[in-house]
């Protein structure tokens, strides 16, 4: 996902070249975030079952959060130089995952998807991150922080999917509905 802007400027002591590669870096966060937060709120409002408000209020602080993370990017992107794509049109064009697919289902369903969305979201998070080391550590830190929570809350969601012995309904999945349906008759079994 290059993007073909030139930056009118960039912070001092940061080359015009290396602020462009994190602007990029940056704008794919951008939209990972963004993504992340429709899709917390999607899940939000169509999780049903017997863990129904549990889940529900679980899911909203990630929201507010991930969101927050969005706008930190997006001024980060802008202090650099560029100009942060924010629109609906550029994430679906330019994202390199698939929408959500899951609409209104159980509690374990939902969280089984959001296994591997996580799954996903921090790989990348982890591989950017490294890329960084050699780019700009101001940038870095902060997805370091980002990545923080965000493994914090994939671990929320993992805790429902772990039977006592840590084993997960989900292991191997690797789609959403996958993991969604792996979650769902994980939960049928008793522990």
């Amino acid at each position: 996902m290059a993007t073909n802007m030139k930056l009118k400027y960039t912070t001092p002591g940061m080359s015009e070249e290396t602020a462009q590669r994190v602007v990029e870096i940056l704008q794919a966060r951008l939209y990972a975030c963004n993504d992340l937060h429709l899709t917390l709120k999607h899940v939000h409002w169509n999780v049903v079952g017997p863990h129904f408000i549990s889940v529900h209020e679980m899911i909203d602080p990630q929201v507010d959060d991930v969101r927050a993370f969005a706008d930190d990017i997006a001024e980060r992107i802008a202090t650099l130089g560029g100009s942060p794509k924010g629109t609906p049109g550029a994430l679906v064009a330019e994202r390199t995952w698939d929408e959500y697919s899951i609409g209104r289902a159980t509690t374990q369903e939902h969280l089984g998807a959001l296994d591997v969305v996580y799954q996903g979201v921090i790989t990348s998070y982890r591989e950017n991150m490294t890329e960084l080391d050699d780019l700009d550590l101001v940038t870095q830190d902060m997805l370091i922080a980002q990545i923080d929570k965000l493994e914090l809350f994939h671990w929320f969601v993992r805790a429902h999917l772990e039977d006592k012995s840590g084993a997960l309904s989900t292991a191997g999945a690797d789609s959403e509905k996958e993991a969604a349906s792996a979650a769902s008759i994980g939960s049928a079994s008793p522990n």
